[in-house]
């Protein structure tokens, strides 16, 4: 008898002792955008790392693609957090940009209905940059802790 609960309590102190997975967390300080394939490539990478993501500064242009990849529910904001959305470029061969409206509405429909919504509200996707701050950005992703 002694030895089962012996055995028990050793079972529970190991259980105790255990160690559980740390998760890791990303946090986006300043980041004006870039080329979306280096943007889409490190978030799916967070998203199976199952890290949360702090935005804790400006997030703007192809660093908005977070929102698509990485669930809501592992993204906080700060009150630092500013996200800038502007329609889909591309530059020609002489350091034109020219729209793409195909991957505008792609990029549109991927993100989050109330992300969507706050954009259709303020006059879409265009070549305007379109910055969700303050309590529009609290009213979407919780407060960081």
């Amino acid at each position: 008898m002694r030895r089962v609960t012996f055995t028990k309590t050793l079972m529970l102190a190991a259980a105790l002792l255990a160690p559980v997975p740390v998760r890791a967390e990303v946090r986006i300080i300043e980041s004006p955008g870039g080329r979306v394939g280096p943007f889409l490539d490190l978030f799916e990478k967070v998203r199976e790392s199952g890290d949360r993501v702090v935005i804790d500064g400006p997030c703007l242009s192809a660093c908005t693609l977070v929102l698509s990849i990485v669930p809501g529910n592992r993204i906080c904001v700060t009150k630092r957090a500013v996200l800038g959305f502007h329609a889909a470029r591309s530059v020609d061969r002489r350091g034109r940009f020219y729209a793409e409206p195909e991957a505008s509405e792609a990029v549109l429909a991927a993100y989050p209905g109330p992300v969507r919504d706050w954009i259709d509200r303020h006059g879409g996707l265009t070549s305007r940059l379109l910055l969700l701050r303050g309590r529009d950005l609290a009213a979407i992703y919780a407060r960081c802790r």
